[in-house]
């Protein structure tokens, strides 16, 4: 019976991916974790692997197609196996009852004792972590016969590390649930079978399905074990680049804790790694001895690939740095004749038409001017990835990629120029460097803010006489009274809180087009300037926070975001933000819209103003404050309204702390 591959749900609000790419074409073999093709969200690109084995037999969407998540997108079997009850069918739909077989099939029913009728679906205990193993239900949300729908709370589950809840992929009723309350069960194993009453769920549970037949491919696999030259002593063991995040595809190692030679054991740190949001240390899958590093400190590590090699001493580490497997006979090369260099030009400029290359990986290709197919891969399973391409890319001489093949008198004719060169390099007129993780991740969100958001800014000022007199109070005897450093800054986030519940519109975000989600609580974002550049943590529930609290919190979330220690937890989340630039001299900015947010109060520095008073002029300290919002999400009479009453707010704080 074939397989549908279901399209993936990449995120809680995604309901449809547009199929950027097929990797794999109807009639190609392939197995579990190839990947198929890539497609994109609004927000990111990913890659869909297999979750079946076989030959592809159709594909049902066609590139650009959009596709609702959890949908089948192709169906992989054996030849001749029927997909007409897997076009179209979503979780939970039961294919239609199969028409009678011919005379012949009884024939073969001893071979497979499948289900005669609707077979149910399974629903998998997910994988929470690279290490994770096993994970323990701690409560069913839902009981055996319940209807469930896709997305609904099935269960709530634990590893060592932090608690889950669990979302059925199925629509259906609730046939059997396989594990009970506080029991552990291996990841990626069935849990419960959601279908139609009377659907089979023979086989579904771990342990009850029939054995597959491999047997077909053995031959082959049999035939191709000579040309592996697998080691025949111990092999070590690899320790993996963390995936630190749905949409992560490469992390930085930020410092290595141990050195090569060192002992280490099971859950001991070996190196401190970044993505663009956040810094983690990756502990040890393995004990022994730390053979081999493969990557250093600043590089940039696809996720998912060994970064060293753990073991005794004397064990084999081949084939575990990602690209050093079976080398393609390098025998042929020590020859040196001038046949084998013909050849090799020869398929330098051919390239690999079968050649992985990851959307990345294109992209910065096209970029360049060069041919993915021709870069050495280094990724996943054989991928061709951005920094290949990078390296083949400043492996050819500029405006001659064909200079490998050209004759010896070239090379001594160019030798003098190349020289040259060297001798220049010791002055670089400039110098590329390369966005951080944190510098990629504010450039994407800012570019997308300006271009999907219509917003604008409004200007305002108030007399900060109040909040400067309290600002000197606070400094001169709050010490004395156990009070921490209350800043300007504080003060301003107090009142947002307090005031711009009054303003729902704005302490909202866009979850999608047309669609504003107003929250009951403020959780406020606060900017950050960082050594890697700007992050901006949560202060979650700040309305419900003291003025002391709210100082309190707001230093212990700047402090981690500067040591490199927030989490994406605390990253995210926002409802409003605000960004104060007033110490260093602003009078006067437009701050940009964090999206999903609506809405940002940017607070600028204090200037001397003029103003009539009883028919005297007097000066005044002003303090400047700048709302930007999206003007799709409200208008800007509200806005205004919000600022007008903050600023009164602030002007009589005393009276705000007193509400």
């Amino acid at each position: 019976m074939a397989e549908g591959v279901l399209m993936p749900k990449a995120g809680i609000t995604v309901e449809e991916c547009v199929i950027t790419e097929w990797l794999k074409k109807k009639g190609d073999q392939v197995a579990v974790g190839d990947i198929l093709f890539t497609y994109e969200t609004d927000k990111a690109s990913f890659e869909c692997e297999s979750t079946a084995a076989g030959e592809l037999l159709e594909i049902f969407y066609e590139e650009g197609d959009e596709v609702p998540v959890l949908v089948n997108v192709c169906a992989i079997g054996q030849p001749g196996e029927d997909v007409s009850a897997l076009k179209n069918a979503a979780p939970g739909e039961a294919a239609p009852e199969a028409a009678p077989a011919p005379a012949a099939a009884p024939a073969a029913a001893p071979a497979a004792a499948a289900p005669t009728g609707p077979v149910a679906q399974g629903v998998l205990m997910p994988k929470a972590g690279i290490t994770v193993e096993e994970c323990v239900i701690t409560e069913w949300t839902k009981k055996k016969g319940d209807h469930v729908n896709v997305g609904d709370v099935l269960f709530t589950y634990e590893t060592d590390k932090a608690s889950f809840e669990c979302e059925s992929t199925a629509e259906g009723t609730l046939l059997e649930i396989f594990y009970e309350d506080g029991e552990e069960v291996p990841v990626l194993v069935n849990v419960c079978a959601i279908g139609n009453p009377g659907d089979s769920i023979e086989g579904i549970k771990e342990g009850t399905a029939a054995a597959p037949a491999p047997a077909v491919e053995a031959p082959a696999s049999a035939a191709a074990a000579p040309a592996a030259a697998a080691p025949t002593g111990p092999v070590a063991q690899g320790v993996l680049m963390p995936k630190a995040g749905i949409t992560v595809e490469e992390c930085v190692i930020s410092e290595w804790l141990k050195k090569k030679g060192d002992h280490v054991e099971v859950g001991d740190v070996l190196f401190t790694y970044e993505t663009d949001k956040a810094a983690f240390e990756c502990e040890s899958t393995a004990a022994g001895t730390l053979l081999e590093i493969f990557y250093e400190d600043g590089e940039e590590v696809p996720v998912l690939v060994n970064v060293c090699a753990i073991g005794n001493p004397g064990d084999s580490i081949q084939g575990l740095k990602e690209g050093t497997a079976p080398a393609a006979a390098p025998a042929v090369e020590a020859t040196a004749a001038p046949v084998a260099a013909a050849t090799a030009a020869t398929a330098a400029t051919a390239g690999n038409p079968d050649a992985k290359v990851s959307p990345r990986a294109r992209m910065t290709a096209e970029t360049l001017g060069v041919d993915p197919t021709l870069a050495a891969a280094s990724g996943p399973h054989g991928r061709v990835i951005e920094r290949d391409v990078r390296a083949l890319a400043a492996s050819q001489p500029l405006g001659q990629p064909e200079a490998a093949a050209a004759p010896a008198p070239v090379a001594a004719a160019t030798a003098a120029p190349a020289a040259a060169t060297v001798a220049a390099a010791d002055q670089p007129e400039y110098v590329d460097v390369k966005f951080s993780g944190v510098r990629k991740a504010t450039a994407k969100a800012m570019v997308k803010s300006l271009s999907t958001m219509a917003q604008l800014t409004h200007y305002h000022t108030f007399d900060a006489t109040a909040l400067m007199n309290l600002r000197k109070q606070i400094k001169a005897n709050g010490e004395a009274m156990g009070m921490p450093n209350i800043t300007l800054n504080d003060m301003v986030m107090f009142a947002v809180t307090r005031i711009i519940t009054n303003h729902p519109d704005l302490n909202a975000i866009m979850p999608e087009e047309n669609v504003l989600r107003k929250y009951t609580n403020v959780h406020l974002g606060m900017a950050v300037d960082t050594p890697k550049g700007l992050m901006v943590p949560t202060i979650f529930n700040a309305n419900k926070m003291s003025l002391t609290e709210l100082c309190v919190e707001a230093k212990r979330l700047a402090k981690l975001c500067q040591e490199g220690k927030a989490t994406p937890d605390m990253l995210s989340g926002a409802s409003f933000t605000v960004s104060n630039v007033g110490s260093l001299g602003v009078e006067m900015f437009t701050p940009v819209v964090n999206p999903p947010q609506v809405g940002i109060l940017g607070v600028c520095g204090i200037t001397t103003r003029v103003r009539e008073a009883a028919g005297e002029i007097k000066t005044y300290p002003a303090m400047g404050l700048c709302l930007s919002y999206d003007h799709r999400a409200l208008d800007g009479t509200p806005a205004s309204k919000f600022m007008k009453e903050l600023c009164n707010a602030l002007e009589n704080f005393s009276l705000l702390m007193m509400k």
